[in-house]
């Protein structure tokens, strides 16, 4: 399942669309430490967390992640968002808490 197919499905906002359409999500890791991030997501992964700040977009790109889901309703400010699209990631929205997207996903991706 793309991020953008995660999105039309659970009706989730896609803030920037990147490269959501041609990348699979292949696991999901939640965490707002962005150093954790960093070192312990795997490449593909939906990354779920509440930090909406230009370090989170840094971050997708480094651990090269297939999208950023923000959760309970956090949005970009205009700066970080023209660099996520400057930089071709995925960021999709959800008024709902981390816990609730992240059983969503699972279950799409067979987990549990």
């Amino acid at each position: 399942m793309t991020p953008i197919e995660f999105a039309e499905k659970y009706g989730l906002t896609v803030s920037s669309p990147g490269e959501g359409d041609s990348r699979e999500i292949g696991g999901v890791y939640c965490c707002d430490l962005l150093s954790m991030v960093m070192g312990r997501a795997s490449e593909n992964d939906a990354f779920l967390t509440v930090m909406g700040n230009v370090n989170t977009v840094a971050v997708a790109v480094l651990a090269d992640v297939s999208c950023v889901i923000l959760c309970e309703g956090i949005q970009l400010d205009e700066p970080t968002l023209e660099k996520a699209r400057a930089q071709d990631v995925c960021v999709l929205l959800s008024p709902e808490p981390t816990f609730q997207v992240a059983l969503k996903l699972a279950r799409e991706l067979g987990m549990v």
